[in-house]
């Protein structure tokens, strides 16, 4: 039952986090990406920019931030590879990668390329 719960309760902190990107000018192209290395919470676009968002949600935004790991962060790269693999510019996109916190109150910290290569 704490997985199902745990599982409901990133969905919806996914959906806030789209919804504030959204209401800030970006387009969202996809949700939860599935490419060969893994998922990709969120995919979005403004201005020219691809943009990979990973969504973290926990009691504090310091908690959120810890739960991100090294493993993971090769994982979205490589997810994020895939995906822009497809664009018409491949590897030469313009993107960046953002991680959004949630906290328990629902509020968001949205760190812009947070994950620099």
């Amino acid at each position: 039952m704490n997985g199902r719960i745990n599982n409901l309760a990133g969905k919806a902190a996914e959906e806030q986090v789209a919804a504030q990107y959204v209401r800030s000018g970006h387009v969202i192209l996809s949700r939860r990406w599935r490419g060969r290395a893994g998922e990709i919470d969120l995919v979005t676009t403004k201005d020219g920019e691809t943009i990979f968002v990973e969504v973290k949600k926990s009691r504090s935004f310091a908690r959120a931030a810890e739960r991100l790991s090294r493993r993971q962060m090769r994982r979205i790269y490589s997810s994020a590879s895939d995906y822009l693999g497809h664009l018409p510019r491949g590897q030469n996109s313009d993107a960046r990668f953002d991680v959004a916190l949630v906290n328990d109150l629902g509020a968001i910290e949205i760190i812009e390329n947070a994950l620099c290569a």
